[in-house]
């Protein structure tokens, strides 16, 4: 075994671990089940990878995010660190070939999606497999109770029968006190052992602006609030909008979403990290995985339907401890967009079995098959063929993910690559009987290396450009060595990847397991509810989003709430005393504003009043003829 510090310094340059990051990694040492909570940038990769790269063997590390997987394993390997990932879309061929590596000992990491992670083809290659540490990144998704739950994730327990000296490290930014205790279940953890680092940003000032005019209201901040910004909207059509928006302006900004190409998504990333363009104006496609400490602002358009999302996002202010601001732009338009979406995100069951028959057809999938293959999946070419509607559409299909029926991921990139099929005698007597290949074949051989073990990446257009040709006359020859079995040609893709978990069953015995799916949607509604009344709740800020996550918290003083009540001289902590005994009087019983003024001193009475104007300004307590009474919390 190596010394953490050692492998630290080796290979990452740094002198001393984040605040818990060596209590993580002596935890897993010693052979401990871990849970870790580290709030975004707060270095979760190096919790698993350190104490990896310690010991012999292979770190399995499962994460259903493709793109942040395919990032950190070009980190690793730009650090000489061996690591693989094996996720949906990719040829049999080539995963094949990956997880012989990893058996043979070639491997120190190797990143597996969780649906990947289920197949037999994994699962009996895992078990030759030295295995040194099962992590399991983004862990909340294995909880119901959680935002964002993943059937797949329930498997992972499985590996462990095979792995039974071999420690799990469960690894997430954001989770509920209930989601924490569900993780260790069911991961079948020992015994319990988390390591949380608070929740508590006391350089990030929370905000939230009642606004209808948020254009110009955004204008003001970004003005305000020198640096480097973040602005998130709802879809793709207003980040171009904002972005546009903010350079009529004169403010350097861009916008991203997942929609974009990838060498354009990696211009555009780089552009903002570097400095040169100011603010990024994004879906939440972006953030996810970029470690840029100086983000001075980030502010949110549109309000997000969980605050674990809310927390995630707004917490890319700020991590170099400086100043920073997380401003939320609110309307009672968000209020009534939630609700709204919230209906059309639980469709009825013959809306589901629409578009999963739809789907068969699609993917012309019989009855029976169909069973871990993953398919190109455009969701607006789908709808359109079948004439359906896209938000109900999407809906269903995250209902059939959650159901355990398929798994739809996020955008894919993967380059063209090829593989030679046949030896190299073969190869060369294929080249005397085709002169007219000859040069094309020794081009694409000079390109790359390795087409004979292996999938090699192929640029399609340098080949065209070292022949002095045109790339239509490149693919034509591409294509007719894969028909004449000489290659194994893959075509570049960047498209969701669409993954039947289950074989195709007829439309009609498809089931959903009602008692969960009616679970699911009161939960959903229940963080719906959160984020609505984060927004709407003069209570501090950061007060409010501590308590979500099950910890407590001083008031900040900073957010809009603190220095707005120390003007009007009433405090966090005394509005919600008030809030509370205003509630108790009219759950009691109806009583008018003079009748609610007697039941607190003539001394606090002022004070009263201001708490009831606010609670009255947020719908919370209404008047009904002469009388107050107070409505269900928003």
């Amino acid at each position: 075994m190596t010394n953490p510090s050692e492998i630290l310094r080796q290979y990452w340059g740094f002198d001393a671990f984040r605040p818990l990051q060596e209590d993580i990694i002596r935890s897993v040492l010693d052979g401990n089940d871990t849970l870790a909570l580290l709030p975004t940038g707060g270095g979760k990769s190096i919790c698993f990878q350190v104490p990896g790269l310690c010991r012999e063997g292979i770190c399995l590390v499962v994460s259903p995010l493709i793109a942040l997987m395919k990032d950190q394993v070009a980190n690793l390997q730009k650090r000489d660190i061996p690591a693989e990932a094996v996720f949906s879309g990719m040829a049999y061929r080539e995963i094949d070939r990956i997880l012989d590596n990893c058996a043979y000992g070639a491997v120190k990491f190797l990143y597996l999606s969780p649906e990947r992670l289920a197949t037999d083809l994994v699962r009996e290659r895992i078990k030759r497999m030295n295995v040194n540490l099962l992590a399991v990144d983004e862990a909340h998704c294995i909880s119901q109770w959680g935002y964002d739950f993943r059937p797949p994730y329930l498997q992972i327990a499985e590996i462990r029968e095979w792995l039974p000296e071999t420690p799990v490290l469960a690894l997430t930014a954001t989770a509920t006190t209930e989601v924490v205790e569900d993780i260790q279940e069911k991961l079948a953890f020992k015994k319990k052992n988390v390591f949380q680092k608070s929740f508590a940003r006391s350089n990030l000032a929370y905000v939230v602006l009642p606004e209808e005019n948020k254009k110009a209201k955004l204008l003001e901040i970004v003005r305000k609030v020198k640096g480097s910004g973040v602005v998130y909207v709802r879809n793709r059509k207003l980040t171009k909008d904002i972005a546009r928006f903010l350079v009529e302006n004169k403010v350097s900004a861009d916008f991203y979403h997942a929609g974009l190409a990838p060498d354009e998504r990696s211009r555009k990333q780089d552009a903002w990290i570097s400095g040169k363009t100011r603010i990024m104006a994004c879906t939440n496609a972006f953030g996810m995985g970029i470690d840029k400490p100086d983000v001075r602002s980030v502010v949110h358009l549109d309000l997000p339907d969980s605050l674990e999302a809310y927390f995630q996002e707004a917490g890319r202010a700020g991590r170099d401890g400086e100043k920073a601001f997380a401003v939320l732009l609110y309307s009672d338009e968000d209020k009534r967009t939630l609700e709204r979406n919230f209906e059309l995100s639980f469709p009825p069951m013959q809306d589901i079995r629409q578009v999963y028959r739809a789907l068969g057809s699609y993917f012309q999938l019989a009855v029976g098959g169909g069973e871990y293959q993953s398919y190109d999946f455009d969701m607006a070419d789908f709808c359109k063929n079948f004439k359906l509607e896209v938000l109900k559409t999407f809906s269903c299909l995250k209902i059939l993910e959650q159901a355990g029926w398929l798994t739809l991921t996020e955008s894919v990139w993967m380059p063209s690559s090829f593989m030679v099929l046949v030896s190299r005698e073969q190869l060369y007597d294929f080249q005397l009987k085709n002169p007219q290949l000859d040069s094309f074949i020794k081009t694409l051989l000079r390109l790359t290396e390795g087409a004979f073990q292996h999938f090699v990446n192929i640029n399609e257009h340098a080949v065209a450009r070292l022949l002095k040709t045109s790339i239509e006359k490149v693919m034509p020859a591409i294509w007719q060595l894969h028909k004449e079995g000489i290659i194994d040609y893959r075509p570049m893709k960047d498209k969701p990847q669409l993954v039947f978990t289950q074989e195709r069953v007829d439309a009609v015995n498809l089931t959903i397991d009602t008692e969960a799916y009616n679970l699911r949607k009161e939960r959903h509604g229940e963080r719906i509810r959160k984020a609505i009344a984060y927004a709407t709740t003069p209570r501090c800020r950061s007060q409010q989003l501590l308590a979500y996550f099950g910890e407590k918290g001083e008031a900040c003083g900073v957010c809009d709430v603190c220095l707005g009540r120390t003007k009007s001289g009433l405090s966090p902590d005394d509005f919600e005393r008030y809030k509370l005994k205003i509630r108790q009087l009219l759950k009691s019983e109806r009583l008018t504003d003079q009748q609610l003024l007697e039941a607190f001193s003539s001394n606090r009475q002022p004070s009263v009043l201001r708490a009831l104007a606010f609670l009255m300004d947020e719908g919370q307590v209404v008047q009904q003829a002469e009388f107050l009474v107070w409505k269900a919390e928003p």
